[in-house]
């Protein structure tokens, strides 16, 4: 690929990002109480928010309705197509309808619009045509036109349906806000990522809690690089009895040796032992353990029970998994 060929490509690639820049720009300076009416609208149904569209608005639609639902209100997406032969039953009179046509003259969405209104549900429509059939068949209209679409040909919907994608992100997040919802609230409906994770599991959950490591105070260097070596955590616990009298990190030993050298293999085990070391319970959240992490720039907490006794350990490696 020549310099020149490149160099349209990127022409052409940035000339599209920047029209449908243009388009969001237009969107946010043209927001006014429609849009407040409609978060109104959906917070104060006691139903679901069902999405509908056709083609690329009902990708959209699609993408809009998991956003929702994932971000605190209950939504899924219903095809026109289908509620038309048989799926309306899935409206029920307490939901609120969103219904997404760009021209605003959908077939389908249009044949779905009486019974919607004779069920006794709320419509907003988001299209980009305020005169059109569905724009003036609902109960609130959420305009997204835009002036070109970024197709070379202007044609293609691309301007468009970013700009219904940006709508609908702004009416979740206005629910959200609305709604009070939290990283708490989040990570119960996203149990499987990394934040719910975090959010949900406990240190007990992922702590390593057998063959500890564990040693005594008087236990020898050559002993200590064994115990570490096998341990396979980095670190042994020094331990008298029940008691926690330190650690030492495989980093503990590399200096202890660099600044001994010979005399290393004479020393014990608490004599290069860090002493209270920091201790978690097995009962709090991973992301407390995450945040004493990063807070003492340590990258191990030993896990202790009511009575301060070593119950395991767990490292950073278990919660970023």
């Amino acid at each position: 690929m020549t310099d020149t060929t490149k160099a349209q490509i990127l022409e052409v690639a940035r000339k599209a990002i920047h029209t449908e820049m243009l388009s969001l720009k237009r969107m946010e300076d043209t927001l006014g109480d429609e849009f407040a009416t409609a978060v109104e609208m959906i917070l104060g149904s006691r139903g679901k928010c069902i999405v509908t569209g056709m083609g690329k608005s009902g990708l959209v639609g699609r993408k809009i309705a998991a956003t929702l639902a994932s971000t605190g209100t209950p939504s899924f997406f219903l095809h026109p197509g289908e509620a038309f032969h048989g799926d309306l039953g899935m409206i029920s009179k307490e939901d609120i309808v969103v219904a997404l046509s760009y021209s605003g003259e959908t077939d389908e969405i249009l044949k779905i619009v009486p019974f919607i209104h004779s069920n006794g549900n709320k419509l907003v429509s988001m299209t980009g045509n305020p005169d059109s059939a569905l724009a003036k068949n609902s109960d609130v209209h959420l305009d997204v036109g835009v002036k070109e679409e970024a197709c070379i040909l202007h044609l293609a919907p691309t301007s468009s349906t970013t700009a219904q994608i940006a709508m609908g992100d702004a009416l979740a997040v206005s629910l959200m806000q609305m709604r009070g919802f939290t990283s708490v609230d989040f990570a119960r409906l996203h149990p499987g990522g990394s934040l719910g994770r975090r959010l949900l599991m406990t240190v007990g959950n992922v702590m390593r809690d057998h063959d500890l490591p564990v040693v005594a105070p008087d236990c020898p260097a050559a002993e200590m690089i064994h115990a570490i070596s096998k341990g396979g955590l980095g670190l042994i616990v020094i331990c008298e009895g029940e008691r926690i009298e330190g650690i030492v990190t495989d980093g503990d030993v590399r200096r202890a040796m660099e600044r001994l050298r010979g005399e290393f293999f004479n020393i014990r085990a608490s004599d290069i032992a860090t002493r209270n070391p920091k201790t978690i319970s097995p009962d709090e959240k991973l992301i407390e353990a995450e945040k004493m992490m990063t807070r003492n720039k340590v990258t191990s907490l030993l896990v202790t029970d009511a009575a301060g006794k070593l119950t395991g350990v767990i490292q950073i490696y278990d919660i970023k998994l």
